[in-house]
Order: structure tokens, then sequence, then C-alpha cells
């Protein structure tokens, strides 16, 4: 008679840990900032359609690494939990923290259940009415989570990215300069930026990242994304807003309030544009 296949639950779980990782690793990277205004979200994603960023509620956003279909079934299901509990309750019942621990029960039902962990790093990060209340919340493959202070690295090379911000990053530090420091750590460890000749770095451009911000001055719906002209402008790189075609008519941005960067509009005015998230499977 054959005897059956032992391992033992240390070995198994061992084995999902080491597995789940290496498929984060190879994806690139996502830092999420606080900064003077609210929170700031950063993406190495050259995709124009599956985003790594998203929103979850009025004041909560959503940044994820790893596998694209695991991690979008699971932000999905974070707006579901969010609207639900909103509707039942009250829009004020609906925190970062309930939604990170609702992941975290998850991830953690998946890593000890299923043959295969989900192979996906996570961040819920809330916007509060001061900076001393903003939330970041970082979930790993086995249901860890983790309230951190400042800035979330995940990804790719995520020490490196996290040593560089370290000692770069302070607290209230407007948009510009924050975006600023989070691309150069990107940037520093990007293979799209890897030099040719001394392995040095060029910096990412507005089309290899997707950016977004968290604006505690948004009267409802904190989450924006910051794309186009908008992006162009804080990254500095000079690049001009473009002309409309003929015959169309450009929608002329509301005039932004002191201290709103160029191209963001007033963070009074009303969001008409939703988000969501989402990234290709390598990551």
């Amino acid at each position: 008679m054959t005897m059956p296949y032992y391992a033992s639950a240390e070995q198994v779980m061992r084995d999902r840990s080491e597995y789940a990782r290496k498929g984060i690793s190879r994806g690139r990277s996502v830092a999420v900032l606080t900064y003077a205004d609210g929170v700031l979200l950063i993406a190495e994603n050259p995709s124009s359609t599956l985003h790594k960023i998203g929103e979850i509620y009025d004041r909560i956003g959503f940044a994820a690494v790893g596998r694209y279909s695991e991690f979008e079934s699971l932000r999905v299901a974070g707006v579901r939990l969010a609207d639900v509990r909103g509707y039942s309750y009250n829009r004020r019942d609906v925190t970062g923290r309930v939604i990170a621990n609702a992941y975290a029960q998850t991830l953690g039902a998946i890593f000890t259940e299923q043959m295969k962990p989900y192979e996906v790093e996570l961040c819920v990060a809330e916007v509060g009415e001061t900076p001393d209340r903003d939330q970041l919340y970082r979930l790993t493959f086995d249901g860890s989570v983790v309230d951190e202070p400042d800035f979330v690295v995940m990804g790719g090379q995520a020490e490196a990215v996290t040593g560089h911000l370290r000692e770069n990053f302070h607290a209230g530090m407007g948009l510009a300069d924050a975006l600023k420091v989070g691309v150069d750590a990107l940037s520093a460890v990007s293979p799209a930026t890897a030099g040719s000749g001394h392995g040095s770095h060029a910096r990412l451009t507005a089309e290899q990242l997707e950016v977004a911000v968290l604006d505690r001055r948004r009267p409802k719906r904190a989450f924006r994304r910051v794309v186009g002209a908008a992006l162009h402008t804080l990254l500095g790189d000079g690049q001009a807003t473009p002309e409309p075609a003929a015959g169309t008519t450009a929608h002329t941005p509301s005039h932004p309030a002191p201290g709103t960067p160029a191209g963001l509009g007033d963070p009074a005015a009303p969001d008409t544009a939703g988000g969501q998230g989402g990234e290709d499977s390598s990551g």
C-alpha cells in the first residue's frame, strides 16, 4: 500500500508564503504617501486601462500590486461592502479600518484554506479631516494588516524604495514635492529607467506613471486621478497643454483655490469622474 504524501503544516505555510512573495516581487512598485492636503498614490504602470489604483468610497482609496484578476476581485468586493454598509447604516460608518479588516479576513481564509494563496499586496488609504487622522493600512497575502505611518511601498524592490523614501520624505510636504520624492524613489529601482552606461536611472515619465490623490479639501469624494496636463505640470517636465482640435470645445476648468496645484481645479467643485483599480497580471 502506497503511503500518502505528507508535509508538515509549517512547511506548507512556508511554501505558500514563498510562492506568493515571488509573484508579488515580479511586479512594478507602488508607493502611497501622505502630504499636506491628503494622500498621494503613485504606481509605475504604463497601462492606461488596467489600473493599480482606485476608489473604494468617498474618502477611501485602494492601491495594489500582484496578480490583476485577484486584486481586482478584492477591489470590487470592497466597493460593494462599502456601498452596502453606507446604505444600511450611515456613510460615516464606512471607514478604512472596516475595509482593511474585511480584506484581512478574506486573505487570511484564502491563505490557510486554499491550495494557492492570492499573489497580492494591498493598501487601503483613508484621508481624514486633519493630517493626523490620515490612515494607511497595508495588507499582505496572508491576511496580515499593519497601520503604517507616513508612507507604504509594495511590490518590486520595495525595500530599496522604502529606504529612499526614509531619506527624503518628511511630513507636511506639498503635492508637487511629495510627487517628486515618490517618483524619484520608484525611478531609482525601475528597470524601465536603467541607464545603459553606468547603472544610472532616468526619471519615470508621466506616460509610465499612474497617479491619484485623496484630497481632504474636497467636500465629498476625495479621490481624484491626476492625468494629462496636470500631471506634467506637477512633474515639471515642461510639456504644454495641447490645443483642442478644430470644431471642439474644451472644458473650462474652475478657478483653483489658493494652494491648489495647477490643473487640478477647485477642490470644492463636485467630481464627475469615476475611478477603478487594476493592473496587468505581472504586476
